[in-house]
């Protein structure tokens, strides 16, 4: 009898020692929780964009109805329009952006008004359900896939438009259908797409189509050194043609760093233009490098270099453009930016006959962004 007892103690005292020790312990068995239900909820978000300058011509001077000579200056709005982004489920999004610009045809009634369009007008399918995250399809009036991506590490576009599109070889936006995907582990992500290649401000004039691809590559992306995630290699290339056979091509290879204390960048350009089958084929090549170091407390150098042959046929012909500036930046959050920014563009001419004058500016540009 004494026996039995002590082995019925001893099991009663081992299975509570157990179930205290399993009550301790995770259950994996457990059904795991569900993931949260996307949402789905329809919502609007405004946003405006505000590009305001003060610009003194220092070179070359001008002369006034009164043959004066002056030194031109103006207050100027280069950009300003209204964002519209909207979602009506986790899988749909749009995107409306009026333009307002300057009526510059000197034929027109209205020639120096400020006139309303449209600069982007698109809807978006989030391919996050089957991709990586961040991956969608667009189509409509959009970004074309280099001069946007570029803009979020070269800040200073309310200064001038950045050296392909200042250069005439490239437009920030046009009306077609692209897909973008983010490569696993932030590692790089690709846009193409295919566009009219008239730009966002025309309609299309014929039957060939643009098509664009920028591939971004983050090779050290999940070093354990935080300092080299920010070394990134892109490469861009335009197919296009003005009609069938006559090329309209431009490629570009570029290295960015991003660090909180400094941005850098080096672009090279090559492009190729026969307008017509009567003209000859024109290829430019160029580069442009800068950087923006920066301060603790919104302070931060703008410097910049631009170097372009637009005709390799005549090599020695070349054109340059230098930017100094010096800018603060409000502390604002986010997305939210405002800027003030005090700089000199000068443009010098090389070997080009007749030779034009060099062209410098003094300005202060102002920039509001949210």
């Amino acid at each position: 009898m004494r026996a039995t007892t002590l082995t019925g103690v001893f099991r009663l005292h081992a299975g509570a020692a157990l179930a205290i020790t399993l009550m301790g312990m995770p259950v994996s068995a457990q059904t795991p929780a569900a993931p949260p239900a996307p949402n789905d909820t329809p919502s609007i978000q405004i946003g405006a964009v505000i590009y305001a300058d003060y610009t003194y011509t220092t070179s070359p001077e001008a002369i006034d109805a009164d043959g004066n000579t002056i030194n031109p200056s103006a207050f100027n709005v280069t950009r300003s329009y209204l964002n519209f982004n909207g979602r009506l489920s986790h899988l749909i999004a749009f995107r409306i952006t009026p333009d307002i610009v300057r009526d510059t045809d000197s034929g027109s009634s209205i020639n120096g008004s400020l006139i309303f369009r449209i600069k982007y007008a698109f809807a978006q399918i989030n391919l996050d359900d089957w991709l990586t995250a961040g991956s969608w399809t667009r189509l409509g009036i959009q970004q074309t896939p280099w001069l946007d991506f570029q803009e979020n590490i070269y800040r200073y576009r309310f200064q001038g438009t950045m050296f392909p599109e200042r250069e005439g070889f490239l437009v920030s936006a046009d009306a077609g259908a692209s897909l973008h995907w983010n490569l696993p582990s932030n590692y790089g992500d690709v846009h193409a797409g295919v566009f009219n290649g008239e730009n966002y401000n025309r309609a299309e004039v014929n039957d060939q189509k643009s098509f664009q691809v920028r591939g971004t590559v983050r090779p050290f992306a999940q070093s354990s050194a935080n300092w080299l995630h920010g070394i990134s290699g892109h490469v861009f290339y335009d197919g296009d043609n003005y009609v069938r056979n006559d090329e309209r091509n431009r490629f570009v290879a570029s290295a960015t760093f991003q660090h909180p204390r400094l941005h850098l960048g080096l672009d090279y350009l090559n492009t190729a233009d026969q307008p017509s089958a009567a003209t000859s084929k024109v290829e430019a090549n160029g580069f442009s490098m800068w950087a923006t170091p920066r301060s603790k407390f919104g302070l931060e150098a703008l410097l910049r270099y631009d170097h372009l042959t637009p005709d390799d046929r005549q090599s020695n012909q070349t054109r340059t453009r230098t930017i100094f500036g010096a800018a603060y930046w409000f502390p604002l959050q986010g997305t939210l930016a405002t800027a003030l920014l005090f700089d000199v563009d000068t443009q010098t001419f090389h070997n080009i006959t007749p030779a034009p004058p060099k062209q410098q500016r003094v300005a202060v540009h102002g920039l509001v962004n949210f």
